[in-house]
């Protein structure tokens, strides 16, 4: 029985191993791009202007960790630069919120990009996916939110 115990524990420590780093975040999608902070930066503002959508904010991430960092006793440089953008479509929304008004938890869209201290050179760009939860219209228009959002991403970072 102790044999059994072993083989089964071995087996679910293999398991565990081969898992993707990112399982945890499987709601997530990130591309990684070789490019300049500030061009990839300028790409993703060009991808969402050009379809119409208005930037409502900019949030300069890796700049708040680095002028609160001092004050709670960290020096660890994470990023080399780290920002988001968040807009949103008057029509997509719409139509998600017609479909579920709790749907206006997903509004508006976040876009991030960041480039690792420990990773120069190379920038990583995301979103967060919306879920499939909810009634078929419901689905329908968070489906078309985040196709929007993986073609901007991939626009910007030249792997579409």
């Amino acid at each position: 029985m102790s044999r059994l115990i072993s083989v089964m524990f071995l087996g679910l420590v293999t398991m565990a191993c081969a898992l993707p780093a990112y399982a945890g975040n499987d709601d997530v999608e990130t591309v990684e791009v070789k490019a300049a902070f500030e061009d990839v930066k300028k790409n993703v503002a060009d991808a969402i202007i050009k379809r119409g959508y208005v930037i409502d904010y900019n949030a300069k991430l890796g700049d708040m960790l680095v002028r609160t960092g001092k004050d709670i006793g960290s020096t660890k440089k994470i990023y080399n630069g780290a920002e988001t953008v968040q807009f949103c479509s008057a029509l997509l929304s719409r139509k998600m919120m017609e479909a579920d008004p709790e749907n206006i938890a997903y509004c508006p869209y976040v876009i991030f990009y960041y480039e690792r201290a420990d990773r120069l050179g190379t920038i990583y760009v995301g979103y967060r996916e919306l879920d499939d939860d909810g009634s078929n219209a419901s689905k329908s228009s968070k489906k078309a939110i985040n196709k929007m959002l993986d073609e901007i991403i991939k626009e910007a970072s030249g792997t579409r």
